[in-house]
């Protein structure tokens, strides 16, 4: 398996080359579901018996798992599904990668659940700024990581206080629809926490890398608000893959048997233009509301006379739309849309604020989403004499086992049931973005 590494060259995984071309120094950032013992099945016949009941097991397969780690020595570690509930786990973790030059922080799920998160950075590239929690308080008990750091020389030699925003998250699983909504909104907690970081410190334009387990596929509504935001995936944009590349790899075969792609390590540079959040919010909520409708193959005018209800009127009362939202199963339960949300998405779907939406109101805002297209690689960045600042341009990427970078899952493949992702980064000038409506 380390020969798969030693063939791609060290260039793809170490951080401590240099570019062949430019000689910049590259950083690198790994992200891994390590598969908590509390979880991994031992037995297909006796689903109770699990690998936390075999010291042995766990401990084997987990210093495996360091060994590999610290084999690539990524500037950035990310765990998901770390069993901070045993101590000795723990602390096998925190002295290995001690040893090796990592400042480790971990953080616990919620209520107890027994796993949760460890994020590393190696002393020879960063230096941390500050580290905080985020708490979802929430039906998962999901909670994320965000570290601020600094750029050491040489690393940091375009800019002496060259910073990045790292983010280390594991959502929720998708276990049935009413789920989909509590997804978004953690998705949104993270950005909108990123955002409140960024204003409290006051801190320059700067690349942010988004980490994890995102549980989710490029054709869900988590992976489309993302890149609304600017962000992209890394592993994709490295072997440009577009996205509706959906099937060209994988990334975790799942309790249920079935192989997707969700670990991503997700880019924003500065100098990528970002909509307002509550815009990117609004839009995929809406995209979800028309997803349920047209899968239910209603035409645009259908879809129109089911939001109206029982209106007589050519428009969609706020009573009609709630109904709607109702039968869609986004509200009506525990993990549906807040009143508030509610009221911000009429409010965003109302343009002249008349409180009806008529037929062109209903077209432009749900059914055709018209409003602040998703913009492309090639026109979302800044352009003009703006302000210089540093970003990452990604320099390759890969994925092991080998075979999940072809959209297959090995059967002798026994790490986790999760892949491990490794991006590489590169410093690059570049200019500043700014928000936009």
């Amino acid at each position: 398996m380390k020969g798969r590494i030693s063939k791609i060259g060290s260039y793809a995984i170490s951080s401590s080359i240099r570019d062949q071309h430019q000689q910049q120094p590259c950083i690198s950032c790994t992200t891994f579901n390590i598969l908590a013992p509390i979880y991994k099945r031992l037995s297909h016949k006796d689903q109770s018996l699990r690998e936390s009941d075999n010291r042995a097991y766990w401990l084997g397969r987990n210093h495996r798992i360091l060994d590999w780690l610290l084999y690539e020595r990524s500037s950035i570690i990310c765990l998901q599904e770390f069993w901070v509930g045993n101590e000795e786990l723990v602390n096998l973790y925190e002295k290995r990668l001690g040893d090796a030059g990592y400042l480790s922080y971990k953080l616990g799920r919620t209520n107890n659940r027994g796993d949760g998160l460890l994020t590393a950075v190696h002393k020879d590239y960063f230096r941390v700024v500050n580290s905080r929690d985020l708490l979802f308080n929430d039906c998962g008990d999901r909670v994320a990581q965000l570290l601020h750091v600094e750029l050491v020389p040489p690393y940091s030699q375009f800019d002496a206080h060259q910073e990045v925003l790292i983010v280390n998250t594991h959502l929720l699983f998708p276990h049935d629809s009413t789920l989909s909504i509590v997804r978004l909104q953690q998705v949104y907690k993270i950005l909108q926490y990123v955002e409140s970081y960024q204003k409290e410190v006051n801190l320059s334009p700067m690349p942010i890398i988004l980490c994890g387990d995102w549980n989710g596929s490029k054709r869900g509504h988590v992976y489309k608000f993302l890149r609304s935001q600017g962000f992209v995936s890394s592993y994709d944009t490295a072997h440009r893959y577009t996205d509706s590349d959906a099937h060209k790899w994988v990334s975790h075969r799942n309790h249920r048997g079935n192989i997707c792609a969700v670990d991503f390590i997700w880019l924003l540079n500065p100098n990528r233009y970002r909509k307002l959040l509550k815009t990117s919010w609004s839009e995929a909520v809406f995209g979800m509301f028309r997803y349920l409708l047209r899968r239910a193959s209603l035409t645009a005018e259908d879809a129109f006379a089911f939001l109206k209800t029982d209106n007589d009127g050519d428009h969609i009362t706020f009573m009609g739309f709630c109904e709607t939202l109702r039968q869609l199963n986004l509200t009506g339960h525990c993990n549906g849309l807040t009143t508030k949300e509610i009221k911000d998405l009429w409010i965003q779907a109302d343009i002249d604020g008349n409180g009806l939406l008529d037929y062109k109101e209903f077209q432009q805002r749900i059914w055709n989403q018209t409003w602040s297209e998703q913009r492309d690689a090639e026109d979302g960045e800044a352009k003009g004499n703006q302000e210089q600042t540093v970003g990452f341009s990604v320099k390759n990427a890969v994925l092991f086992p080998p075979e999940v970078e072809k959209g297959m899952w090995p059967e002798n493949y026994s790490l986790s049931d999760h892949a491990r992702l490794t991006v590489v980064f590169s410093p690059i000038r570049m200019p500043c973005s700014q928000l936009v409506s």
